[in-house]
């Protein structure tokens, strides 16, 4: 998750950057009517909190094409989240923004934009409502040589699943993989699980780490990948109890 940058778009940034801005060139002459507009700015900053994808996602929908812009890349999870018997979705989506992407010699397309995710309850057969969008929970490239495969589900027994494998084709040997598991409760979505395989593409070292944060237990296994004489080693190990951390929360 180190890689993976917990700011929102630099269309946002920059709204931020000229606001902040103005503040401090007002803040030189302090009078009341500066007084006044700085407090004005500042409101304006923290009332919308600019979140993208809260301006992003339409608050309700009959399937996915109405929810997000025409032409953006997308994928869709259904399963009930909320046990209420109606199907729940949640639909990942990036977007096309210029200045995030960038053209090789051959044509191919780099997409370096970060991906926004959405939940969406279902109140009835294909009907949905959005109860709540993130910026910065799905991990992203920002660089030609950093490749991430994301996928996301909704396991039968209604638990969120979000998971990426991450490779880097210069400066690293390592390979991994990552699926970070979800449970609707009490009103919000909590984690209760983190699973992480690895290995080392030059040594075929490889190791195994699965936690359950419900149980406070953790598996880890190492073995190799090439060599069969290296036997795999399990070790299991109890984890600090804590509160549980929220979708989106470091």
């Amino acid at each position: 998750m180190e890689k993976i940058r917990r700011t929102s778009t630099i269309r946002i940034n920059k709204v931020y950057y000229i606001l902040t801005s103005v503040c401090c060139k007002l803040a030189k002459n302090k009078n009341e009517k500066n007084m006044k507009t700085i407090t004005t700015l500042i409101t304006l900053m923290l009332a919308g909190t600019l979140s993208t994808s809260a301006q992003i996602f339409r608050e309700s929908a009959t399937g996915v094409n109405p929810v997000i812009p025409e032409g953006w890349e997308f994928s869709i999870a259904n399963g009930d989240l909320n046990k209420d018997g109606v199907l729940d979705m949640v639909v990942v989506t990036t977007p096309n923004y210029p200045e995030h992407m960038k053209t090789r010699d051959d044509g191919y397309v780099y997409n370096f934009n970060q991906p926004l995710l959405a939940i969406y309850f279902g109140e009835s057969a294909g009907h949905y409502r959005l109860w709540k969008s993130y910026d910065d929970v799905v991990p992203y490239s920002d660089n030609e040589y950093l490749f991430i495969d994301f996928s996301h589900n909704i396991t039968p027994r209604g638990t969120l699943q979000l998971s990426w494998s991450e490779m880097s084709s210069a400066g690293s040997w390592g390979n991994s993989s990552t699926t970070l598991t979800y449970r609707y409760q009490n009103g919000d979505f909590y984690l209760i699980g983190k699973d992480e395989q690895s290995m080392q593409r030059n040594t075929g070292e490889m190791e195994m780490v699965s936690e359950n944060y419900l149980t406070h237990k953790q598996q880890r296994v190492t073995s190799n990948a090439f060599d069969d004489k290296v036997k795999p080693r399990e070790r299991w190990s109890k984890l600090p109890k804590s509160a549980l951390k929220r979708l989106g929360e470091d």
